[in-house]
């Protein structure tokens, strides 16, 4: 039996804690080809130059297995639109400039970050749900239902549905696993979640034409700017695409930030004494510790020759994100957790055209998160390290963090007249 390449030895869950040392091998071959005709990128400035170049196709319907044709759903349901970040230009550029409008600068400058003052009060609401107990789980108790109720809040889904998303979110994340079946399969049945999901959205969006609100729904629906209004289909595969994406990353960026900071000591005390702190550490942890280790199904729309390697046209390629991250000849003592970091151009949340739409408000909401637990849960210490991980090597985080606490400081705020915010079932 052949042995495993270092990408395989990559996407085994059993390296899923520290896939760091296999990353630092990756990057001594920095375009590498696999035996299914993937090429596998790693290096900081290779992947920056393909995240630029308009030859590299995000459009799924590109990759050698589609053949230009997305596979329908087996359950014949009437799938959404691909949304824009599996696009490419111009359809990408027009669909991400409407879904902008009405969610961030210029034209909706404090959409997010007047969502601050509601993400503290969920945040305490969250924590002090955690009172009186002494063992917690970061991922079910707060990682994951905060950033569920942001996005919903801002979709302007009603907040008894917010426990429904669980289960499109994780059966979505599964499709995004490249060890999970053909790439194929993973299409067909992510169509199939799509369809189940935009029945639901389509009965929002009607609901939101009739009385608009002050939400991304209603905004999209009701803009008046130059090329609007959305188009229903992909209104639909817009508000798909976040509810999923929107905070899925983040759960993954919280998880990861607070196991961080225990295994840190030394940050985790800075960050209670100094506020100020939390801005740069987000970005450390958005290189260090990444939510998205990889992006996968790219595809070469013309032979493309980066950093000594002709990748030929219709080939696939992966993106070793977060093994750019960690680029010694791009950042200095790569891995070491440094909130002080000059110069932390990360790739994160990538680069180019396809730069992470929902940055701005997973940054926000991890801004308020972090500073809040590190300063009300008392003598927090991990259960065990590593904790378990999802098996998904594309979006990379613990499954649970078990942490145990000696108490939680009850906040000054008042709980009285917020909106409750609702569990998940058991992921």
């Amino acid at each position: 039996m052949a042995q495993a390449s270092i990408y395989e030895q990559i996407l085994d869950p059993a390296n899923r804690a520290n896939p760091y040392p296999l990353y630092t091998e990756l990057r001594k071959t920095p375009v590498t080809r696999q035996a299914d005709g993937t090429y596998v990128v790693s290096t900081y400035d290779a992947i920056v130059t393909l995240l630029h170049d308009h030859r590299v196709s995000s459009d799924p319907r590109s990759h050698p297995e589609l053949g230009g044709v997305t596979p329908e759903p087996e359950a014949g349901l009437p799938g959404l639109p691909l949304p824009f970040i599996n696009r490419d230009p111009p359809e990408h550029d027009r669909l991400r400039e409407l879904a902008t409008r009405p969610f961030g600068p210029p034209r909706t400058p404090d959409r997010i970050e007047g969502m601050r003052p509601w993400l503290t009060e969920t945040t305490d609401e969250l924590i002090g749900n955690l009172a009186g107990r002494h063992r917690i789980d970061i991922v079910d108790d707060f990682a994951y239902p905060l950033p569920v109720a942001a996005i919903c809040r801002l979709l302007g889904v009603p907040r008894e549905d917010q426990p429904r998303f669980h289960h499109w979110a994780d059966a979505l994340v599964e499709t995004a696993d490249p060890t999970t079946g053909t790439f194929a399969d993973r299409q067909r049945r992510r169509n199939e979640i799509n369809a189940e999901l935009g029945q639901y959205l389509g009965g929002l969006a009607d609901a939101h034409a009739r009385r608009p609100g002050d939400d991304l729904i209603s905004g999209m629906l009701t803009d008046t700017g130059p090329h609007a209004p959305m188009a229903r289909a992909d209104l639909l595969s817009t508000c798909a695409l976040l509810l999923v994406a929107g905070h899925e990353t983040t759960v993954n960026l919280i998880t990861n930030g607070m196991l961080t900071l225990l295994r840190h000591p030394d940050v985790l005390d800075r960050l209670r004494h100094e506020p100020d702190l939390i801005t740069p550490l987000v970005e450390e942890l958005l290189r260090y510790e990444p939510p998205v280790h990889l992006l996968p199904s790219r595809t070469a729309l013309a032979d493309i020759d980066v950093a000594g390697t002709t990748i030929p046209q219709g080939s696939p390629i992966t993106l070793m994100l977060a093994a750019g991250n960690r680029d010694p000849d791009r950042f200095p003592d790569p891995d070491r957790f440094d909130p002080d970091r000059i110069d932390n151009v990360h790739l994160g949340y990538g680069s180019g055209i396809h730069y992470c739409f929902g940055a701005p408000l997973a940054r926000v909401e991890t801004q308020v998160a972090l500073p809040a637990l590190v300063r009300r849960l008392v003598h927090p210490r991990l259960v065990a390290d590593p904790p378990p991980y999802r098996p998904n090597p594309t979006l990379r985080g613990p499954r649970h963090l078990l942490v145990d606490i000696d108490d939680v400081i009850p906040t000054t705020g008042t709980a009285a007249g917020r909106e409750r915010v609702l569990r998940p079932a058991h992921r």
